[in-house]
């Protein structure tokens, strides 16, 4: 399967340099106030695909937010907080509270 995955990124790779190399050339875009844009197009179109892909993974994100909280609500999942070391750190040579003595059956 992950040749198959390798092979089908290399077309791809391969299509674009293709698509790269045949349409480098300069593109006027009509701006506003009669401004005009030159840029090659294919840095055109790859900056469009990627201000076209901001919006669906946005979306993408929010619902794996939306889900995942959701799960976590319906299970009871509770993140425990962080566990102290047991023993000290190097750079601490005293501990921060004294050891507590344990109580003897029966009481104090």
């Amino acid at each position: 399967m992950s040749f198959l995955k390798t092979l089908l990124w290399i077309v791809v790779a391969v299509t674009v340099a293709l698509f790269c190399f045949n349409n480098w050339n300069m593109v006027p875009v009509n701006l506003w106030n009669g401004m005009i844009l030159e840029a090659k197009l294919p840095l055109l179109l790859g900056f469009f695909f990627l201000l076209g892909l901001i919006p669906p993974l946005l979306l993408w994100q929010a619902t794996r937010y939306r889900l995942r909280k959701q799960q976590h609500a319906a299970t009871g999942f509770v993140v425990a907080p962080p566990r102290e070391s047991a023993a000290p750190a190097a750079s601490d040579p005293l501990p921060s509270a004294a050891p507590i003595a344990p109580v003897p059956p029966g009481g104090a």
